[in-house]
């Protein structure tokens, strides 16, 4: 899978792209004609943030490039907002997406410093997305379950293995953000119904 982690870190020489921060696995094949459309989806967070970028091809939802972009757990909270947001801004200069989706972040009652740090992260995303004028999407994790299995409650395994069989993937993305973002890109590819070309 493809961590990113911002130019500069300390992780950052270990990547052989030509862009330090990109470690990257990339599926699918290169698509003749005009440039498609490509969908950024997002799992938000601030250890781990889950993307995936979809291609919208005649033959279906393909699957460019998924991975994780990684804070420093030991920074003061700023940094590692800021690494996110480095992060994703690579992810989309490099890809170019037509539409950034995202989970919904919602507070439960059991986790609810989760949900702070969460919607920092969150913070970081909308920023880096705002300032390209990039459009951005919502979906709460019922809609995402509800438009990939049929049911809003679906497992976290259910899910998963929606996302593997309609990328047409040999085995699930690993770890869970990936699928988790892979999964908000499908939403939103579905609920876009735009033509191909």
């Amino acid at each position: 899978m493809n961590t990113r982690k911002p130019r500069g870190s300390a992780d950052a020489t270990a990547s052989p792209s030509p862009r330090p921060a990109a470690m990257g696995f990339s599926i699918g094949n290169a698509f003749n004609g005009p440039a498609p459309d490509r969908y950024l989806g997002i799992d938000p967070g601030l250890n781990r943030t889950g993307y995936a970028v979809l291609v919208r091809t005649p033959d279906g939802p393909e699957l460019e490039e998924g991975g994780v972009i990684r804070s420093t757990p030991d920074w003061p909270l700023a940094q590692r907002v800021a690494e996110i947001g480095r992060g994703l801004s690579e992810v989309i200069d490099e890809f170019g997406p037509q539409t950034v989706a995202i989970e919904q972040v919602f507070s439960h009652g059991s986790y609810p410093k989760t949900a702070v740090l969460m919607a920092h992260a969150r913070g970081a995303i909308l920023f880096a997305a705002a300032v390209r004028h990039l459009p951005v999407v919502h979906y709460t994790p019922a809609q995402i379950k509800r438009l990939l299995t049929g049911s809003g409650r679906a497992d976290k395994q259910q899910m998963q293995l929606a996302v593997q069989r309609e990328l047409a993937l040999l085995e699930i993305p690993e770890p869970h953000d990936v699928a988790d973002a892979c999964a908000v890109a499908l939403c939103h590819y579905y609920s876009a119904r735009l033509p191909v070309g």
